[in-house]
């Protein structure tokens, strides 16, 4: 009990010159997840009713960029405030970023008397390995994952069937034949599964989460609410595939012939409809069961947001729904992530703070801005050395700008992407030796045509390798090792 007084002490902030309540943070974020996906990015197949009433009063970004193309290094990023090469976090395995004894994000709120909880995936934790039950209800190996346990004041995980789960299953991915039973590990399976949405790890993760809105609703809380879904495998309950059947109806993407031959070779995604043997029936599948693990996601998403709406705290609470990274589903023959193209390093990103009116930013961010924006808005002292930025003028001027290029790395691929507002450069390998590709993403945003190696182009070419070239240094030169 003392300390839950001691946290109440802090709900005005002493830094301010007048009494200003500190507003709560609560983080939403869902794995794997494109925006493209989402019914308020605009698609109109996938209804996600409850994630879109948040964009219809907060700011819907439409041009945020994740720092790494998959979990490990994009969630170490976003979380300690510096870029994957600055942190050294570059795979799955780093327990904690390497930022010596600086604070993380939900930590600096903690050391400033907020409760700082985790349910679910926040740091990188292994799906569906680390989360799954077997047949005897124990989690199996994985635990916390990479979690940074001095973040936060208490965690949680949330354990579910996962591929495991009873129900009518398909391994969609190298079973051409139809012969394979439903596998784990990170292949597309797809579960239409028995039972209520309690079953699955995603529903234990929105009922612990509103039940710690309402535990902590005296308090400022920063509170990390990580849903596993659409992640592979597609498990959700049953009545979530209904409304994308039959599969078959479903659109694939545009694509175009011999759309690889202007791609470097380490610029072809490690899953594509050729390597995961799935022809068109199982492609339609896949997309059927990423949207109905999408639509299950959002309605978890409304569980938490009528938990903090009972709860009184909505009109205190900054909320922020974002993914760690895109997915592919099917452009360019692709699937999932680690590309650096747009499908893969664009992510969905909304932020809705109380008093600010709805809009839609098209300017450029990072999720690594994040951690600096919510320390402002909360009237907590600035944190020095962070390589994000402050994106709060966006909030109440939707036309701001707070930077001229976004920038994303796909460690396993050594690739590296600037995206300015009309282009976009990849470049794999430091010097480019790997290849390189250049996209005029107004003239051609679905990214078909490789400028790099047009005469007219050379010059931008160049500066934009150069620009790589400062990034580095930048990212690198912060001491952090030094410490």
């Amino acid at each position: 009990m003392r300390w839950c007084f001691l946290i109440a002490l802090t709900w005005f902030s002493p830094t301010l010159s007048h009494a200003v309540e500190r507003f709560n943070v609560l983080f939403i974020i869902s794995d794997d997840l494109t925006a493209t996906a989402l019914s308020c990015y605009g698609n109109s197949r996938c209804k996600t009713p409850n994630i879109d009433s948040l964009a219809a009063r907060g700011t819907r970004f439409t041009r945020a960029y994740c720092q790494g193309t998959y979990c490990g290094p994009s969630r170490a990023s976003f979380m300690s405030g510096y870029y994957p090469h600055a942190t050294g976090t570059l795979g799955y395995t780093n327990p904690r970023p390497q930022i010596g004894d600086r604070a993380m994000w939900p930590e600096y709120f903690k050391n400033n008397g907020y409760y700082s909880g985790r349910v679910s995936k926040i740091f990188h934790m292994g799906v569906p390995g680390g989360i799954q039950t077997g047949g005897d209800g124990r989690q199996h190996d994985g635990g916390n994952g990479a979690d940074d346990e001095r973040s936060w004041t208490e965690r949680f995980n949330s354990p579910g069937p996962e591929w495991m789960a009873a129900g009518d299953g398909e391994t969609l991915e190298n079973n051409p034949l139809g012969k394979k039973p439903v596998v784990g590990g990170n292949t597309f399976v797809v579960v239409e599964a028995d039972g209520d949405d309690g079953v699955h790890s995603d529903g234990k993760t929105a009922e612990k989460a509103a039940q710690l809105i309402r535990e902590h609703a005296d308090v400022p809380f920063w509170l990390g609410v990580g849903f596993v879904r659409p992640h592979v495998p597609f498990v959700a309950p049953r009545a979530y595939f209904e409304p994308f059947k039959p599969y078959d109806q479903l659109p694939l993407p545009p694509r175009v012939n011999d759309d690889w031959m202007d791609i470097p070779t380490p610029g072809i995604n490690y899953k594509t409809s050729a390597n995961m043997k799935m022809d068109h029936r199982r492609q339609k599948k896949a997309l059927g069961g990423y949207y109905a693990s999408v639509a299950y996601m959002d309605a978890q998403v409304g569980k938490v947001l009528d938990a903090l709406r009972q709860s009184g705290v909505e009109d205190k609470t900054i909320v922020i729904f974002t993914s760690d990274h895109g997915y592919h589903l099917g452009e360019h023959d692709f699937w999932a992530k680690v590309s650096l193209h747009e499908e893969s390093a664009a992510v969905p990103l909304i932020i809705c703070v109380p008093g600010k009116q709805p809009a839609v930013c098209h300017s450029l961010v990072e999720l690594l801005d994040l951690y600096p924006t919510t320390v402002s808005l909360c009237g907590l002292d600035p944190v020095p050395h962070l390589q994000g930025r402050d994106i709060s003028p966006m909030l109440d001027a939707a036309g701001a700008q707070v930077r001229d290029a976004a920038f994303s790395v796909a460690p396993s691929r050594k690739g590296f992407l600037i995206r300015e507002d009309r282009w976009a450069y990849i470049q794999y390998g430091e010097d480019g030796s790997g290849g390189r590709e250049l996209f005029d993403m107004q003239a051609d945003p679905q990214q078909f045509t490789n400028l790099v190696n047009s005469a007219e182009h050379a010059a931008r070419v160049a500066s934009m390798q150069a620009k790589v070239a400062r990034k580095l240094v930048e990212v690198r030169d912060n001491d952090l090792h030094n410490e």
